[in-house]
Formats: C-alpha cells, structure tokens, sequence
C-alpha cells in the first residue's frame, strides 16, 4: 500500500467522483482507478461500488477512509515537527486560565526580549492537553492540574486561587462582606442553583477534590449548566442564573459580580508547565519557561 493509492482513494470518497479526484490531484483518471483496484486487491475487500450514475462506498470502504484521514494527520504533524527543527518555534497547549490570562500578560514582555521565537498556541482544556502532549501534538503544556502519567513531567509557574462567584443580589452580601463557615457555605451550596466547569477543566478537578474535603456530594447540588468557559460563566453568573467557582485571575473590576473566598481551606492550586519527560527542551523553551516563573515570582 502506498500514499498515492489512499491519496486517490480519499480523494473518490471525499468528491464522490473519479473524474474531480483526478482533477484534484493532477493524475489521470485510469490511474486513479488503478490505484483504488491495488488497494481492493491487497486488502480482498470491496471499497468502491461503481455504477453509471455515482459512486458507492462500501462499509470496508469507510473504515479505511477513517483510517486513513488519521494516518495523513499523523504524516502531516511529522513533516511540521521536523521542519520546525531548526526554527525557534513552541508548540504550546494552553489550558483556560493560561490561554486567556496568563499568556496576554507575558507574551508582549516575551516577544519584545525574544524577537526571534515564535509560539503557536492552541487552547483546550487541561486534559485534553496532556494527551495531546503524550501524541506529540505540543512541546510544552500551560495546564491547572497534574496527572498520573509517569511520561509527563510538571513545573510549577503560578498560584492560583479559586473563588466563589455570585450575582450582586443582596443575599449574597454577608457571604462577601463577613467571615462564614463551612456549614453556612454547605448550606448556600445546597439551596441556590450552581453553574460549573466542563470535565476535564483543571479547576474543575480542583473544586472535587474541595467538595470532597468539606464532605459535599456534587449529586446534592442543583447544577444547572456545565461550560468550557470562564467568561460565558460570569455573563450567566451576572444575569441570576446560579453561583460558581473560577480563577480569581479570571475577575476584573468591571464584572458585575461578588467575589467571595471561600473559608477554613482556601481553594488553591498551581498551573504548571507540562512536558514529555523523552523529550530534551532546547535552549528557546527553557528561557520562555523561566521568563514566566520569573515574571510572576516578582508577583
């Protein structure tokens, strides 16, 4: 089995067409159906059903398109990984709180000292970077949790502190204004509705482990939506919907919003740098590693 061949296979799936497949690929026609006929053969496997009108993709057929629009995306990550090589360029993953906080601060300071490196940067939730970092997709991770993967290797840049957030009505002001206990907090928990973190969130895992702490059940809650984002939280937060908990970094003065922390055992984490331990860090992403630890050790 060669590229060529699933290329042209691809191309018939993907247009419905053996004309527009070979048009598309500036081959001609006899030789897409050459190629299509080598894989039937190797496989021993109907992929194509040819009739005078259209085309017909066979089950075996599908499972091999599947198969093979995933070995092109691993092909074509190979072929940009080692053509960045030579190039100071990092591949970072970054979680909510790095991508929409952490990175606007630094990356100005950054870039203006390092001219000469360049960061392309992709967002997604912490776990979901983490794998992403095992199938080789980043170099480095921006994330809010660890995980167990003896592959992975984790330095600590900034700590973060998780808040309650409520809408400015008055029932929530003695919450913001005096000290409370666990009992009063269970207990507003229990009666208001809450808005949460989607899986997979590194301060959603966070918050579990604090509920677990403070002997709360998630199932004894109202929760009435689950987001991937901190902003749309605050906006329904704001409008009445229910409480929540997001990064302290994420408030600003102009939310319209109570913030209140939360007592005894102040909900706390670290964001880390995550890294695969096999792979050797060049010079560039060291000095963008220490940069940050640098930048916030001063704060």
């Amino acid at each position: 089995m060669e590229f060529r061949q699933l290329e042209s296979f691809c191309a018939v799936v993907r247009y419905q067409s053996f004309t527009k497949a070979a048009e598309k690929l500036y081959i001609s026609q006899p030789t897409i159906s050459t190629h299509i006929r080598m894989l039937e053969q190797e496989f021993n496997s109907r992929l194509i059903i040819r009739t005078t009108k259209n085309i017909e993709i066979t089950p075996h057929g599908k499972e091999l398109f599947a198969c093979a629009q995933k070995i092109f995306t691993l092909k074509n990550d190979l072929i940009q990984k080692w053509s960045e090589e030579n190039k100071k360029i990092i591949r970072i993953g970054a979680s909510t709180i790095p991508a929409d906080y952490i990175l606007p601060e630094v990356l100005p300071l950054f870039c203006q000292k390092y001219p000469d490196i360049q960061l392309h940067i992709h967002q997604n939730d912490s776990g979901n970077i983490l794998q992403s970092i095992l199938n080789g997709k980043f170099t480095i991770g921006m994330v809010g949790m660890k995980s167990f993967e003896k592959e992975l290797d984790f330095v600590p840049f900034f700590h973060d502190e998780i808040v309650m957030i409520t809408p400015k009505q008055e029932k929530f002001l003695h919450f913001a204004q005096k000290a409370f206990n666990q009992d009063d907090l269970i207990s507003l928990l229990k009666k208001e509705t809450i808005i949460l973190r989607e899986q997979g969130s590194g301060s959603k895992k966070r918050l579990e482990s604090y509920f677990e702490q403070i002997n709360l059940s998630e199932k004894s809650l109202n929760i009435i939506a689950r987001l991937n984002d901190q902003e749309s939280i605050k906006k329904l937060v704001a409008s009445g919907l229910g409480i929540s908990f997001i990064s302290a970094k994420a408030i600003t003065d102009a939310d319209n919003l109570l913030t209140i922390k939360l007592p005894e055992n102040n909900l706390t984490r670290s964001l880390y740098f995550a890294y695969h331990k096999d792979y050797i860090l060049k010079e560039h992403i060291l000095s963008f590693i220490k940069f940050v630890q640098k930048f916030y050790a001063k704060k």
